[in-house]
């Protein structure tokens, strides 16, 4: 009893619960970070866009990122602490797929979506303002994460299981690339799903060739479309866009203006020049250059490790869950954050074209706040599965088998020296005490036997308990 009991309540293991602390503590780090970076510019833009100065509440964007952050939260906590990351392979992951479609297509064909910088990518239902393509990340990973587990278990054949990804997969993904012209939302759902095909262990060859198959599709759409063409072109040398750098060129020219101009240490705190209405967007897809600006370079490097450190926490808990869907799930979501951390960085440092993706939980946004949330949940409750699973020492214990105690037969007295024939007939490994218990069967020692015992009845003796 006390022995159950004390594995009942038995502490998180260490290589389960430093990853967790490390995950937690580089998202919250991020999480305060942004509110303090979206009151610091979006105060400007709330002066600018006010009627007089009484009008002016320098703290609305801040308050509503405080408010998605908690809404943020409780999603995760309740993924975490009372969804089971199992449940997602049973039918309600087809459900949660099917919401996400839902969604998606609504804000196409229903006339509810609204069209903001030339993409239809925002659904406005009520108060509700939400960009479902972030939620369709999530659906996206754990659907294909249950599509590999069941052809790999025998349950899809081959061509059930080519139809499904395109139906499932592939289709989502095409809609966010044509229709709602979402590059950057495409770029991060095709990392994921190339996660999840690299941790559920598929082929080299046959990952080389989805990857570029999906490279040749992505040029396909990049000059494929005018305008996608004109900001590869551009970013290459932003100074030379066709319009003096006024024109596609003139975010990336003064992103690198904010980032030169806070040097080592930064301008500081709410000193930044080019919130003032010269980078626009400094609130949301480049608020890293306003990091920079401010913070300098030690605060942008900081925001790195933090991400960096994130990276490392969720891949080993993804290593760390207690079968390969647990694997694909937490790794497939970690990887989505941090590639989409890592492209708004080298967009807002001119090292890739402007796709319009915001930095997680620093840029402000409810709808990528809250799926990002979401998807901390989802690699927690990974987590949580793989603490609540026997480790592999309990594993051993149970594996043991009692040998069963019998009394030893009653010897004749030995006359001579020489040993009588019920001791040669006795295992070499039974105990000469009472109950004849082997702990040769019980032990996990390796000790090797010499050539005679080898050659004795029983010699051999059993190995079980051994892993």
């Amino acid at each position: 009893m006390v022995a159950k009991a004390a594995r009942a309540g038995r502490e998180v293991p260490e290589h389960i619960l430093g990853p967790r602390l490390i995950l937690l503590l580089s998202v919250l780090a991020l999480t305060l970070l942004g509110f303090v970076m979206i009151y610091s510019t979006s105060s400007v833009i709330a002066l600018s866009n006010a009627d007089s100065v009484d009008a002016v509440n320098t703290l609305t964007d801040m308050l509503n990122q405080v408010k998605f952050a908690l809404v943020g939260i409780v999603l995760a906590l309740i993924t975490w602490k009372f969804v089971p990351y199992s449940l997602w392979r049973s039918n309600i992951v087809w459900a949660v797929w099917l919401l996400a479609f839902v969604l998606l297509v609504a804000t196409i064909f229903s006339g509810a979506g609204q069209d903001e910088w030339g993409a239809q990518r925002w659904l406005v239902l009520g108060p509700v303002n939400l960009q479902p393509s972030e939620f369709a990340k999530i659906a996206l990973v754990l659907v294909a994460a249950r599509l590999f587990m069941d052809f790999r278990e025998g349950l899809l054949g081959v061509p059930q299981f080519f139809v499904m990804v395109f139906v499932l997969v592939l289709s989502p993904v095409l809609i966010i690339l044509g229709p709602q012209s979402d590059l950057g939302t495409a770029m991060i759902c095709v990392v994921g799903i190339l996660a999840v095909m690299w941790l559920g262990e598929v082929p080299w060859r046959t990952l080389a060739l989805v990857a570029g198959v999906v490279v040749a599709l992505g040029l396909v759409g990049i000059f494929g479309t005018e305008y996608r063409r004109e900001r590869l072109l551009v970013f290459m040398n932003p100074w030379e866009d066709g319009e003096g750098g006024y024109g596609n060129g003139y975010q990336i020219i003064h992103s690198l203006y904010a980032l030169s101009s806070g040097g080592l240490f930064g301008v500081g705190l709410g000193n930044s020049h080019e919130k003032y209405l010269y980078l626009t967007q400094s609130d949301t897809d480049f608020i890293f250059a306003i990091i920079g600006e401010e913070l300098g370079l030690v605060g942008a490097l900081a925001v790195i490790a933090l991400f960096l450190a994130l990276l490392y926490a969720g891949m080993r808990i993804a290593r760390s869950a207690p079968d390969n869907f647990g694997t694909m799930v937490a790794g497939g979501c970690t990887i989505m954050i941090a590639f989409q951390a890592f492209l708004n960085i080298a967009m807002v440092i001119g090292w890739f074209p402007v796709v319009g993706k915001p930095l997680p939980f620093v840029s402000s946004g409810g709808s990528s706040l809250i799926a990002t949330f979401i998807m901390v949940g989802l690699i927690l409750s990974v987590s949580q599965g793989a603490a609540t699973e026997p480790s592999v020492y309990e594993r051993r214990r149970a594996d043991l088998r009692i040998v069963r105690a019998e009394p030893e037969p009653v010897r004749e007295p030995v006359r001579s020296g020489r040993r009588s024939s019920s001791d040669a007939e006795a295992p070499s490994g039974a105990s000469r005490r009472s109950g004849g218990i082997s702990w040769d069967a019980l032990s996990s020692r390796g000790s090797k036997r010499n050539d005679a015992d080898a050659g004795r009845p029983g010699g051999s003796s059993s190995r079980r308990g051994r892993r």
